[in-house]
């Protein structure tokens, strides 16, 4: 069983000249000094971008989407994790993650991409953890 540590967004880096590159999350212990980067998508990145900084769209995106029907079926989004990193054999790292939604009866943990898992969590106003273990592996003091 994982051992938990809160943590939240700490910073966007947007670079909107390449939109190939890779889009950059640095998300920080809540109760510490360490912290590291997600790699995302600038589609992603501009959600949550958007989301922090309080612009609102007239019509929902993904992620207000994906909110909605939770609501309408029931559920809400408790907390949201990144779980796991795992290695290829290059060494390039591919982060996990999963959302954990309350609904009567109980808890249903649902496997995403933590960029997604962030997106919906900046929206619910929810939690985001980090296993430990991957904490320990990545992230670097402030």
């Amino acid at each position: 069983m994982s051992e938990w540590v809160e943590c939240e967004l700490a910073q966007i880096l947007l670079v909107t000249d390449d939109l190939s590159r890779p889009q950059v999350l640095v998300l920080r212990e809540k109760a510490g000094s360490r912290s590291f980067m997600v790699h995302i998508g600038f589609f992603e990145a501009l959600a949550i971008n958007r989301r922090v900084h309080g612009e609102t769209l007239p019509r929902p995106l993904t992620h207000d989407l994906l909110l909605t029907l939770l609501s309408a079926l029931g559920g809400r989004l408790l907390r949201v994790a990144v779980s796991d990193l795992v290695e290829d054999a290059e060494g390039n790292g591919t982060f996990y993650g999963f959302l954990v939604i309350g609904r009567e009866g109980g808890e249903t943990v649902v496997d995403c991409r933590p960029s997604d898992a962030i997106a919906m969590a900046v929206r619910a106003e929810c939690p985001i953890y980090v296993s430990r273990e991957v904490l320990d592996k990545v992230a670097t003091d402030a």
